[in-house]
């Protein structure tokens, strides 16, 4: 029986089929493998639960759920904390890829040092950008007071201190990852990003595409440290 702390890895979606597939993929092929796979459909139109509910018949490590109502991914990504097992959380967005040995680092970092979160770079799946880019190299606490330096979906963090910090503050409908890295900086946790590159980013068609308005929104009440208008989204 292995020792290896469990990771919850967490996966909302909405209308994802073209993309999912992959996705799953890219965690069931981990090196790493003592995790659980949570997959949130936020009540999709198209075939992505389909997808997810024939991918759990042939791994049991996925367990999903689906929202009776679109709820966003902030709430989401909250419903699925509660559901979790692991003593770890990690994020999967469903159009990136994690490479395989993402895990299996990130969880090795955290073991083999104080940290209780960290994250990774990554590379634009179209452009082969790598993200953070000149930002990487300047001081976290520097970078966050004008934009997110970190890469949602490659989080991984003590489930034990996301749950003291409330999980993902819903107030927030967008930015819920710049405001949840602001406050980790703000109470003194340091967040490293990992320079190798262990995960690949799709940033055509993205949420914060889509939605730039509401982001920058959003991103605003997070740097003025101010909760959002309700109504915003």
């Amino acid at each position: 029986m292995t020792s290896s702390p469990k990771i919850s890895i967490l996966m909302s979606c909405f209308n994802s089929e073209e993309t999912i597939q992959k996705s799953i993929n890219s965690i069931l092929q981990q090196t790493y493998d003592e995790f659980e796979f949570l997959i949130m459909d936020d009540n999709s139109t198209d075939n992505t639960l389909n997808i997810i509910k024939e991918n759990a018949k042939i791994d049991t490590r996925i367990r999903y759920f689906k929202n009776e109502n679109n709820l966003g991914l902030t709430k989401s990504l909250n419903k699925l904390i509660e559901h979790s097992k692991g003593s770890f959380i990690a994020r999967q967005d469903a159009d990136d890829i994690s490479l395989k040995k993402r895990l299996e680092i990130q969880i090795k970092l955290l073991k083999s040092s104080s940290n209780r979160i960290v994250t990774t770079r990554a590379v634009n799946i179209d452009s082969e950008k790598i993200h953070p880019g000149f930002s990487y190299y300047l001081p976290k606490n520097f970078v966050i007071k004008y934009k997110n330096p970190f890469i949602h979906g490659t989080l991984m963090i003590e489930k034990s201190l996301l749950i003291n910090m409330g999980g993902y503050n819903e107030n927030f409908y967008f930015s819920q990852d710049y405001k949840l890295f602001y406050d980790c900086l703000a109470m003194g946790y340091k967040v490293p990003i990992i320079k190798k590159v262990l995960y690949k980013l799709n940033m055509k068609d993205n949420l914060s595409n889509k939605f730039k308005n509401e982001q920058k929104y959003y991103s605003d009440c997070v740097r003025k440290n101010i909760l959002p208008n309700k109504l915003s989204h």
